[in-house]
């Protein structure tokens, strides 16, 4: 069965960086998209980052221009780099595989990651 493991979580100062790397392990199927997202305390997981397999790439408008997603394809691992950290930020983050059924354009599921904990001090 498919597996994500995500490294690099942490605690850091307000205006740091941290990066984070998910791995994906015992893929058999095409990659449609992987990206990141985020839950914090009280709130609704949601979207950060995801990068397609077709070369487009999406951020949630409170994360663009500080975050970047990229992915090596060789190695099956998508990583996100923080920069200028808020407080705001601090939330478990999950990776996320897309995976086709059948190949490029059939239906998809997704898998998740266990998560990261990244905390942002003021």
């Amino acid at each position: 069965q498919e597996r994500l493991e995500e490294s690099g979580g942490g605690l850091v100062q307000a205006g740091g960086s941290l990066r984070l790397s998910c791995t994906a392990s015992r893929i058999t199927r095409s990659i449609k998209a992987m990206g990141w997202y985020r839950q914090a305390p009280g709130k609704q997981r949601e979207l950060v980052a995801i990068d397609s397999s077709a070369g487009s790439a999406d951020y949630a408008a409170s994360v663009k221009g500080r975050f970047t997603i990229s992915r090596d394809n060789a190695k099956n691992t998508v990583y996100l780099q923080m920069n200028s950290l808020k407080p705001e930020d601090t939330a478990v983050y999950y990776c996320n595989a897309e995976l086709y059924l059948r190949g490029a354009g059939s239906p998809y599921y997704t898998v998740w990651g266990q998560g990261t904990q990244v905390t942002v001090s003021s």
